[in-house]
């Protein structure tokens, strides 16, 4: 069976890392590598890890480098792996110890990408909700994407996934660095790129809610600044596509995917911070990517035509 490279990114998570790191200890399939990227923390998430390096020897590997952010950290932790597969988990949250058990079939047989479903729990474990999405059998990657894009709520989080790691390697997939959102900027074009595609039924991956990362994920300043690095990777994702081997549907549903998250970024600011990012938005002229398809789009592109604040309003 397949390696997989568990990459655990790490940031002052002294208190939730050793649930993080059993869940990946304690798989049923045993076939795996934990990677530990710890970024810069301040905090003694450095000795919660290395008490396993006793325990686990050569299975984990961990790395302490400076602060840089998500995005630096994942590509960091890809690059140290080996493994034919790789898979990202948030320090703060953990897997079902079958994950990968379950997965045996698709990884043997060298999918591209492999999407699983993602529970949102609290602190406690006790569940909030599940998320569900399309489920499907091997597909060309531009095929899924637009199945996603059109079923599923949850496309651009690296953490439901598993994805074939000389494939990610050799399209020189990577996090753009010193940006929030990363994973909005990357993702899709994963996705879009692949040969192959899989997405199963199989609730693997738990997101732990807390009232902390609801403070953090509406505060000001992070809202603006996921706003501002949309556009970068707005703007990255029409070079990156241009000359790329997509059908011009795929590439319009791409483009679109990205202008309807951009939208709602901007309905999430202040109210005397959406002027400035309406300009960004017109300066760009995306809403030609709101494709005439039906009429509810017909409205929507009319409606942001003529006032964007109504539109706003109204959602």
């Amino acid at each position: 069976m397949p390696k997989v490279s568990v990459i655990i990114t790490a940031y002052n998570c002294e208190s939730t890392i050793k649930k993080c790191i059993d869940s990946v200890v304690d798989q049923t399939m045993n076939d795996y590598e934990l990677i530990v990227v710890n970024d810069g923390s301040t905090d003694n998430t450095e000795l919660e890890v290395l008490k396993y390096k006793e325990v686990l020897g050569s299975k984990l590997k961990y790395f302490y480098k400076d602060n840089t952010g998500v995005a630096d950290t994942r590509n960091y932790g890809l690059e140290k792996a080996t493994g034919e597969y790789i898979m990202y988990i948030d320090s703060d949250d953990y897997i079902d110890t079958e994950l990968l058990a379950k997965q045996e079939t698709n990884l043997n047989d060298s999918v591209d990408v492999i999407k699983f479903k993602m529970i949102q729990v609290e602190e406690n474990g006790k569940e909030i909700c599940k998320i569900d999405g399309p489920v499907f059998d091997a597909i060309l990657g531009q095929d899924a994407f637009n199945k996603l894009y059109y079923q599923d709520i949850l496309i651009d989080q690296p953490c439901i996934y598993l994805f074939r790691r000389e494939y990610f390697k050799d399209n020189n997939f990577r996090f753009l660095a010193g940006t929030i959102h990363e994973d909005f900027g990357l993702i899709p074009i994963v996705i879009a790129n692949a040969k192959t595609m899989i997405s199963t039924n199989i609730y693997g991956y738990y997101y732990v809610q807390t009232p902390n990362s609801i403070t953090r994920e509406n505060s000001k300043e992070k809202i603006i600044k996921k706003t501002e690095d949309s556009f970068l990777h707005y703007d990255n994702m029409l070079k990156t596509i241009e000359n790329q081997d997509l059908t011009t549907f795929t590439k319009e549903n791409i483009r679109l995917y990205y202008t309807n998250s951009i939208l709602l970024k901007i309905r999430d600011l202040p109210q005397d911070l959406k002027k400035h990012y309406l300009i960004e938005f017109k300066k760009r002229k995306m809403i030609k990517n709101i494709k005439i398809r039906n009429l509810k789009q017909f409205l929507k592109r009319i409606l942001i035509a003529i006032s964007p604040n109504l539109y706003f309003k109204l959602r």
